[in-house]
């Protein structure tokens, strides 16, 4: 069997095939290459394409309650998160930020914090930014001028005068980030777009695509590439397209900002936490991304643990333990569901170790081979226990769990919880 791909070719010799393969596509290959940016600090964590992805979240509690709001942010960056966001709504809500950062920074928080900037909020921003180390600002509601429900068109005329609104509100606050070294992020939404935003381009990926480079150019026209540009969506699809788009527009433009990705009003429960994978490691996986946020409709602190997990499925980051364990079969010699958890319980506070536990001799040992620790059925009642490659010793399957905390304690790279 052969398969050909368009482009250059490389021969790549398999157990059952020949296949001609474009060497310069290197999404064939197991390494993720992520798209090259700058790096953007947000406070004391560098977001960009030399870092580790950042997972970050945004409280729910009201700003305007300083110790809810504390008590929100302090959860947050207890369960991992890297980054907190905050409304400020308004000049109130800025000013509380104020507050709310002393508070923190007393009780030794130091997790950046960003003010998610509202409607007209070209004040609230510059009060905003004295007090976090990023503003977000929505590209559609920045500057927002009432729909008109009888416009047929834009003329360019009116498009311009539009654009030269934006670009005056945005200045001082371009300015004042400037000069305080802080971070910038163009958050388009894919349900606010700007009214001529969608009579130009339709409510379409390509409109919030052109959304955030009118943003992107003025930042750069006054040297200003503290940017980070997210453009989420509710529908996977679009998030996905949108993306992709002003990837390549900002690369075609030579701009090398930084991506935030999510899935926004992804739901709650599994169904929430699959959309939210579907759309965020599948840019990952392309090379895109270099913050996330996991939008659930439940306490923000759950989702930092997926927002975690889909970084580790990835190979992005090492947080936790990964487990591999096969799904079970009629060759299977114990109850695999229970001593995975079992095995879980003892070691889930360890960081950075691949454990398996495979049910049977057959194929576990070379599913498993690029674990650290493997826990495998060998015969009725017995197990063995696998250091990579090695049998290190065969047990009884009632030490088995004992057995292995034991092997990873001799090699020293046991932690007590």
């Amino acid at each position: 069997m052969t398969a050909t791909l368009p482009g250059s070719s490389t021969q790549v010799e398999t157990s059952h095939s020949t296949l001609k393969v474009d060497s310069s596509l290197l999404r064939y290959g197991a390494r993720i290459h992520r798209r090259p940016t700058r790096t953007v600090m947000v406070g004391n964590v560098p977001v960009g394409s030399n870092h580790p992805v950042a997972v970050q979240s945004m409280i729910n509690e009201d700003t305007m309650d300083i110790p809810a709001a504390v008590a929100g942010i302090r959860r947050l960056a207890d369960a991992g998160c890297e980054i907190v966001r905050v409304t400020t709504p308004s000049l109130s809500h800025a000013r509380a930020m104020g507050h709310i950062r002393q508070q923190l920074r007393d009780a030794g928080c130091t997790v950046p914090l960003v003010a998610d900037v509202h409607h007209n909020g070209v004040k609230i921003a510059l009060a905003a930014a004295q007090h976090v180390d990023k503003v977000r600002i929505n590209p559609g509601l920045f500057v927002f001028d009432k729909p008109d429900p009888d416009r047929q068109s834009f003329s360019p005329a009116e498009f311009s005068a539009a654009a030269a609104r934006i670009r005056n509100a945005l200045r001082p606050l371009v300015e004042l980030l400037k000069e305080q070294n802080k971070a910038l992020r163009i958050g388009v939404n894919h349900g606010s777009l700007a009214e001529r935003m969608v009579f130009t381009h339709g409510d379409t990926p390509q409109g919030m695509a052109e959304s955030a480079m009118e943003f992107i150019r003025i930042c750069a026209e006054m040297d200003f590439h503290n940017v980070v540009v997210s453009m989420k969506a509710s529908r996977t699809s679009v998030m996905l397209a949108a993306y992709r788009l002003v990837a390549d527009a900002m690369d075609a433009e030579g701009f090398d900002y930084p991506l935030h990705l999510g899935v926004t009003e992804a739901g709650d429960g599994d169904y929430g936490r699959i959309k939210s994978t579907a759309g965020i490691a599948t840019l990952l996986a392309e090379g895109l991304g270099d913050t996330v946020r996991v939008s659930l409709t439940e306490a923000p602190e759950r989702e930092i643990p997926v927002g975690f997990s889909i970084l580790q499925s990835l190979g992005l980051r090492k947080t936790m333990v990964e487990y591999v364990a096969c799904p079970s079969c009629g060759r299977t010699l114990f109850n695999l569901e229970d001593v995975l958890k079992q095995v879980r319980a003892a070691t889930a506070h360890l960081t950075g170790l691949d454990i398996a536990v495979m049910g049977c001799i057959v194929n576990g040992p070379g599913e498993m081979a690029d674990a650290d620790y493997g826990y495998v059925g060998k015969a009725a009642g017995t197990i063995c226990l696998y250091r990579g490659r090695e049998e290190i010793r065969v047990v009884p399957e009632s030490e088995g769990v004992e057995a292995l905390v034991a092997l990873i304690k001799e090699d020293g790279r046991w932690v007590d919880p």
